[in-house]
């Protein structure tokens, strides 16, 4: 299943939504108020879209859009002439008051958008950087006993905590792993 975000400083209209979309089977969603809470989560985790309200505990929701993931999509939701001060393209917007159907639609095309930008982005890396992710998967598969899955996933954290590309992370622990035991 996927995960998206839902940020607002309303509770209630958090928990709302929430059971909204898990009940129909869309995504995971995981609560948030401010802005701040959203980096931390993406950081931790991936999501494939944050939805939100045009202002945050800590600020517009627009502050917010620019520190998103490439592949992370916003649904800011609010009354509409609130969405009509939001100035960027980029962001979708969803006018309140929300029908079932119309909000169930409309996230799950995000998150079908989402993967393809996903597909997208991680196809255009060069070969060469894509080969050394794969031998870099490859590597941690032989010396710690992952699995792909678990060894991309491992890549990914890595590559985001220490705030780098993932090809830059996947060449570190190449040196890292192929480095003799002598030299550590």
């Amino acid at each position: 299943m996927d995960t998206v975000i839902v940020a607002f400083e309303n509770a209630k209209f958090v928990r709302q939504l929430r059971e909204l979309l898990e009940s129909a089977g869309l995504a995971e969603c995981l609560p948030c108020s401010s802005g701040d809470q959203v980096r931390r989560l993406l950081q931790r985790q991936g999501a494939c879209c944050v939805i939100c309200g045009p202002h945050l505990t800590d600020g517009p929701s627009e502050w917010l859009f620019d520190d998103l993931p490439p592949s992370c999509l916003m649904l800011m939701v609010g009354p509409k002439h609130q969405l009509d001060l939001c100035g960027s393209p980029d962001i979708f917007k969803l006018p309140t008051p929300l029908r079932r159907e119309e909000t169930i639609l409309t996230v799950r095309l995000l998150i079908q958008f989402s993967h393809r930008m996903e597909r997208f982005a991680r196809s255009s890396r060069s070969s060469a950087e894509q080969r050394d992710i794969d031998r870099a998967k490859r590597a941690l598969m032989e010396k710690r006993g992952l699995t792909e899955e678990e060894a991309h996933h491992r890549l990914q954290k890595r590559s985001m905590d220490e705030g780098r590309r993932l090809v830059q992370t996947a060449r570190q622990v190449l040196a890292e792993l192929e480095e003799p035991a002598s030299e550590r």
